[in-house]
C-alpha cells in the first residue's frame, strides 16, 4: 500500500525544496513554519493491464457486456480524450490504444465493419498524424488513418454537428453528428485528475461552441467551488445537466481509467521524491540538471523536458453507464491524489511547471502560465480553497517563452489587445469572446491547421476567474515583470521580495502554505 500524502511543517533541519518554474526549477528555502503539501505516493499499479482490460469490458457498471451491445450492421462509434491527457505525455504503449485494440477486436468478432474513431478535441487543436499514432497505436493507425476513418473532431463543421436539444437551462447540447447517430458510442478516457471524466467527456470533448459555452464563461466559471468537485462546480452542473439529455438520446457505454503517479522517468526521478529522502545518486543527477538546464539555451531546455514520456501504472479500468463508472473512477482518483489539509492559511505558493493541457509539444505562454496557477492548481482542494478570501498567491514561473503562432494565434492578439483593457474575465468576456468565436480567419487555422479555437484564450482565463474573485494579490517570482503587469499582477525576483510585497496584503508574519506539485495533489481543507 502507499503512504498518505505527507504534511510538513518547515524548521531548521527542513533542506532547501524543488519548486518548478516552467523550463526548469529551483531549490528553495521556505520560511520557518511554512506547510508543505506534498502528494501521496503512488498507488500500486495493476498487475495484468490487458486481463484489466478485458474484465471492465465484460463485466461493466450497470450495462450489458460491451460484446452484448455489438452486432452485424451496426454503426460503431469509438471517441478518445486528446492529447490534454495526461500530463506529461504516457510512454507508450498508450492506455487509451491499448482499450482501443480490445474495443475493435470485440467488434471484429461481432461483425461489426462500419466504425470511425474520433478525438474528442472539442475546441483544442487538431492532432498530427504522428499525435494520433501516438494514442491510438501503430496497428489501429495504421488501418484506420489513410481511409479517413479516425480523425480528430470538428467543432466548426457545421454539416456534421447536430443538435439534440436544450436543458431546462436553456443550455444547448450540439455534439459530433455521426458520434449521435450511432448505434453505440463508445468513449475511452484517462481521468488523470477528478475534474475529468463523467459527462464531461462526450458533452464538452464532441461539442460545439455552441453548447461549450454555456459552461465555459466567466459568470460560471467564477462559482465553480472547485473544478476538481463535480458536485460544487457550477461548471460541472451544467455539463452533467446536458449529459444526461445526452445519455437519454445516444447510447453511451463509457470507458474510465485512472493513473498512479508515477510520472518522472529515471532520469529525472529525484523530483519524485521528498527532499530529505533523496540518495547520493538522486542529489548527483539533480545538481547534473540543474548546471545543465542552466547552461543551456531554452529551445535544449524546451526539447529536454518536452520529450519527457511518463511510466504511469494503470490504477483501475471502469466501464459501462457514465455516471455509475464515474463513481467508481473518483474514488481510484481521491485514493491516489487526496491529502487532509487542516485549515487555510495566509499565502499559497505553488511552482507552475513546463507542462499543462494547452501546451503540449508546444509553449507555456503567460495566459497559460495563468491558466495552470491560479486554475488547475489553485482549484485543487475540496472543501474550501488553500488560501483564505482575500490572501495572497505566490506562483513561479518566468512567463518568457513566447506565444507559439501555429497553436495559439489567437492568443496572441487576446493578449496584446484585450488584456490591454481589461483583466477583468466578465468584461472581456462580454465585450470581445463572441467576436474571436466568430472571428472567419480563427476557424480556418483551427479547422485547417493545428491552432486552438479563437475562443480558447478566453476559457483559460475564465478558468483563473475564481481565483481571481478570491484571492486579493498575485505574484510572480522569477515572472518577466511587463508580462506580470499585462495580466494584471506583479512580479518579483525571490520569494522574500514577494512576501515583503504581500506584506500590505497578508502583514508581516502571514501563515504559508507551499504545494508541493507535480505530481498532483488534491488538497482536502477542512
Amino acid at each position: 500500500m502507499s503512504r498518505p500524502g505527507f504534511v510538513l511543517e518547515v524548521d531548521d533541519r527542513t533542506p532547501p525544496m524543488i519548486v518548478h518554474e516552467g523550463l526548469g526549477f529551483r531549490l528553495e528555502s521556505f520560511p520557518l513554519g511554512t506547510r508543505v503539501v506534498y502528494p501521496p505516493e503512488s498507488l500500486p499499479a495493476v498487475p495484468d493491464v490487458d486481463a484489466a482490460i478485458d474484465h471492465a469490458l465484460r463485466n461493466p457498471e450497470e450495462s450489458e457486456p460491451l460484446p452484448a451491445l455489438l452486432r452485424a450492421g451496426m454503426r460503431l462509434t469509438i471517441a478518445f480524450d486528446d492529447l490534454s491527457l495526461p500530463l506529461p505525455t504516457m510512454k507508450a504503449p498508450d492506455i487509451r490504444g491499448r482499450i482501443i485494440e480490445a474495443v475493435l477486436t470485440m467488434a471484429a468478432e461481432a461483425g461489426v465493419d462500419d466504425v470511425k474513431l474520433v478525438a474528442a478535441n472539442a475546441l483544442h487543436r487538431r492532432m498530427t498524424a504522428a499525435e494520433l499514432k501516438h494514442i491510438v497505436g501503430e496497428r489501429v493507425f495504421r488501418s484506420f488513418y489513410p481511409q479517413g476513418d479516425l480523425y480528430n473532431f470538428d467543432a466548426e463543421d457545421q454539416d456534421n454537428l447536430l443538435h439534440l436539444g436544450t436543458t431546462e437551462h436553456g443550455e444547448d447540447i450540439e455534439i459530433d453528428k455521426r458520434a449521435a447517430t450511432s448505434d453505440l458510442l463508445v468513449y475511452v478516457n484517462v481521468n488523470l485528475v477528478a475534474m475529468d471524466g463523467g459527462h464531461k467527456s462526450v458533452g464538452i470533448g464532441l461539442a460545439s461552441y455552441k453548447s461549450i459555452k454555456h459552461h465555459h464563461n466567466a459568470k460560471t466559471m467564477v462559482h465553480s467551488r472547485s473544478f476538481m468537485d463535480h458536485k460544487k462546480s457550477a461548471m460541472h452542473h451544467s455539463a452533467w445537466r446536458m449529459g444526461r439529455i445526452i445519455k437519454d438520446t445516444v447510447k453511451v457505454f463509457q470507458i474510465e481509467t485512472t493513473l498512479n503517479n508515477d510520472i518522472f522517468p529515471k532520469s529525472l526521478a529525484f523530483l519524485q521524491k521528498r527532499e530529505w529522502e533523496w540518495s547520493v545518486r538522486d542529489q548527483a543527477s539533480m545538481l547534473a540538471v540543474k548546471r545543465g538546464l542552466a547552461m543551456a539555451p531554452q529551445k535544449a531546455r524546451h526539447k529536454l523536458f518536452h520529450d519527457v514520456r511518463s511510466v504511469y501504472g494503470l490504477t483501475g479500468v471502469r466501464a459501462g453507464e457514465v455516471e455509475a463508472v464515474h463513481t467508481k473512477t473518483l474514488e481510484k482518483v481521491h485514493a491516489q491524489h487526496s491529502v487532509e489539509v487542516d485549515g487555510q492559511s495566509d499565502v499559497l505558493v505553488m511552482g507552475v511547471p513546463y507542462v499543462g493541457p494547452y501546451n503540449v509539444n508546444s509553449s507555456m505562454n503567460p495566459i497559460l502560465a495563468t491558466c495552470m496557477g491560479l486554475g488547475y492548481y489553485f482549484n485543487s482542494y475540496r472543501g474550501q480553497p488553500v488560501v483564505r478570501k482575500g490572501g495572497a498567491v505566490i506562483l513561479y514561473h518566468p512567463l518568457d517563452e513566447g506565444f507559439n503562432q501555429l497553436h495559439h494565434p489567437s492568443y496572441v492578439d487576446f493578449y496584446e489587445e484585450v488584456l490591454a483593457e481589461s483583466t477583468d474575465p466578465a468584461v472581456v468576456g462580454e465585450k470581445y469572446e463572441q467576436q474571436f468565436a466568430e472571428d472567419p480567419w480563427y476557424r480556418h487555422l483551427y479547422r485547417t491547421s493545428h491552432a486552438y479555437h479563437g475562443v480558447h484564450p478566453f476559457y483559460m482565463w475564465y478558468w483563473a476567474a475564481h481565483a481571481m474573485d478570491h484571492v486579493g494579490d498575485v505574484i510572480w517570482v522569477g515572472g518577466d515583470r511587463k508580462a506580470a503587469a499585462r495580466l494584471g499582477f506583479r512580479a518579483a525576483t525571490t520569494l522574500q521580495d514577494a512576501l515583503e510585497m504581500a506584506s500590505s496584503t497578508v502583514g508581516p508574519s502571514p501563515s504559508i502554505t507551499y504545494l508541493h506539485n507535480p505530481p498532483h495533489l488534491l488538497a482536502d481543507v477542512r
